[in-house]
């Protein structure tokens, strides 16, 4: 568990200790700056849930916006999407400023949301080249919309992405827009996705 409410002391922010607001069983971004995990993670399945605030503030980007960012680069959209116009990649459950979900799952303003997410790592060679891209699959509230979808890069608002060399893991972040998101019931499962683990074993060639 990530987060389960009350007890905010594995995420760090500004000056180390996360300050987002703490209340019943969630946390809430109050414009003291992005949190993440003390931990670093690889390959793994993230499941959390979100919630916009219940009083419709501002259109497009400004309602609701916040973001689940693996190794603090590569971010899924946290967005108010319901009936609410905006760029394509960039609402609710996008793998920002790259691909749009394949439907929008967003229930309305005030409504808990979940995610879950199976994200497996980028991998590097010793010199620095991309040896396999990072691949994304999002299920929300309940319904798919990325299935194995490969990032081109880094997270990049209005810019094409690249990808640079970065370790094998790396820390969760929640970010703060200056929306008063708020989430609950965070956890975590470590994986290996690469492909020697994921290949099934050879069967024997069978006797003619």
């Amino acid at each position: 568990m990530l987060f389960a409410g009350k007890d905010i002391s594995q995420w760090t922010g500004n000056g180390d200790k996360a300050q987002w607001k703490l209340a019943d069983d969630y946390m809430e971004v109050n414009g003291t700056g992005t949190v993440r995990t003390r931990r670093e993670f690889g390959d793994c399945q993230l499941h959390i849930e979100w919630q916009a605030p219940a009083e419709v503030k501002g259109d497009s980007q400004g309602r609701g916006n916040s973001g689940v960012f693996f190794f603090g680069r590569y971010e899924v959209q946290v967005l108010d999407s319901y009936e609410n116009k905006t760029y394509a990649d960039g609402q609710a459950a996008a793998l920002y400023g790259q691909y749009p979900p394949m439907v929008n799952a967003c229930r309305k303003p005030g409504e808990w949301q979940t995610y879950d997410i199976v994200f497996r790592a980028p991998r590097f060679a010793a010199d620095g080249k991309l040896v396999s891209p990072a691949c994304v699959t999002v299920i929300h509230n309940g319904i798919v919309v990325h299935a194995a979808q490969e990032l081109l890069g880094p997270t990049a608002h209005r810019s094409a992405p690249s990808y640079q060399a970065h370790g094998p893991k790396g820390p969760i972040e929640l970010q703060d827009h200056g929306n008063p998101v708020r989430y609950r019931n965070i956890w975590i499962r470590e994986l290996d996705l690469s492909p020697a683990a994921a290949a099934p074993a050879s069967e024997p060639a069978k006797a003619k």
